[in-house]
């Protein structure tokens, strides 16, 4: 089955369409910059781009940056204070005609891993980490999904959340190396250890790719490694997820 699988993210909003049978691209991927601020009226208009760039008629799995329940926003997240309470699922139907199906988008990285990827046949507690504008995750239990974790909402010692010490964007604002960004996702990995007792973590986001630079920075005994499908997973979830 072909669906067309879109990643909305604080930088950017990446659409492809997707073979869910096989977990593949099987388009070019499309990019379009997130717009600033990124009102409900302004992401819609960059996800109808995207939509007309395919020129696709059929139904459309989405990955979205916010906790969400059967389709409404909880929280504007990191985009804009007007999600809140707004049933996006049905707001981007209204705006575009295409059927939506709206799921977190650490979840949806998180359903193409445990899928395809990384997690595949993973019996236990896996936890999927997006490491991004923010911090994502996803939590799954012999391959089923806890969906809405926010452990990037941890509370690091200073009493702020780990997502505003440890995210990429805090690693590029803070001009920090590999090395010293390294150390602090220990911090973090070490506390969700504590927390979690996983059987594998998996880190995912643009940041997976560059997961060798960091790597050795973090010591924990619960086994760490990078998304199979990297940067593209929230795609492929988000269309797993419309089936």
């Amino acid at each position: 089955m072909e669906i067309l699988g879109i990643d909305v993210g604080g930088t950017g909003i990446k659409g492809a369409i997707v073979n869910t049978k096989t977990g593949k691209l099987i388009s070019k991927r499309r990019r379009i910059v997130t717009p600033h601020p990124a009102t409900p009226e302004a992401v819609a208009e960059t996800i109808q781009k995207i939509i007309h760039h395919f020129k696709w008629n059929g139904p459309v799995g989405c990955g979205f940056p916010t906790p969400l329940k059967n389709g409404k926003c909880l929280t504007g997240g990191n985009l804009h204070k007007d999600w809140k309470n707004l049933k996006v699922d049905e707001f981007f139907k209204s705006k575009t005609g295409n059927q939506f199906s709206v799921v977190n988008d650490a979840d949806a990285a998180g359903l193409a891993e445990i899928t395809f990827g990384a997690g595949k046949e993973v019996k236990g507690t896996v936890i999927m980490i997006t490491l991004g504008t923010g911090i994502g995750s996803a939590l799954f239990l012999d391959g089923k999904l806890l969906p809405n974790t926010e452990f990037g909402h941890v509370l690091h010692k200073s009493g702020c959340i780990f997502e505003k010490y440890a995210a990429d964007s805090v690693r590029i604002e803070e001009n920090l190396s590999r090395k010293q960004w390294g150390k602090r996702l220990h911090k973090y990995f070490k506390h969700l250890n504590l927390l979690l007792s996983p059987d594998l973590i998996i880190v995912g986001g643009g940041s997976s790719k560059k997961f060798s630079k960091f790597e050795a920075q973090i010591n924990i005994d619960t086994k760490i490694i990078p998304a199979k499908s990297e940067n593209e997973a929230g795609i492929i979830g988000a269309a797993l997820s419309a089936i």
